[in-house]
């Protein structure tokens, strides 16, 4: 039984450790030209969608994983709402890398 355990937390481990390098990867000048279209609502303060109404976050200085987990659920559904899956259904794993990274870079 403990094998299994450290066996699974092994597993557990590395695999967090490959997630975060995958973030790590992301380039600041190419998110900049690949998150223009994002700032047309994430870079308004204050700004509230019409449909359904809610507060639209601001993503300067988020965390790039933050960034890249949520682009991942909102392109394989898990995530819900009609625009951004709209955005996000055409990115790379690269490009999601990217675009936390300049997200995460603005203070």
């Amino acid at each position: 039984m403990r094998c299994v355990l450290r066996k699974s937390v092994l597993i557990l481990i590395t695999s967090m450790l490959l997630t975060s390098l995958s973030f790590a990867g992301g380039d600041v000048e190419a998110g900049k030209y690949k998150a223009e279209t994002c700032l047309g609502c994430h870079g308004v303060p204050s700004y509230t969608n019409v449909y359904p109404t809610y507060s639209v976050p601001l993503l300067g200085g988020q965390h790039a994983e933050y960034i890249v987990i949520a682009l991942k659920a909102y392109q394989n559904g898990e995530r819900s709402h009609p625009t951004m899956q709209a955005h996000a259904v055409g990115l790379s794993e690269q490009d999601m890398a990217d675009i936390g990274a300049y997200f995460q870079s603005l203070k």
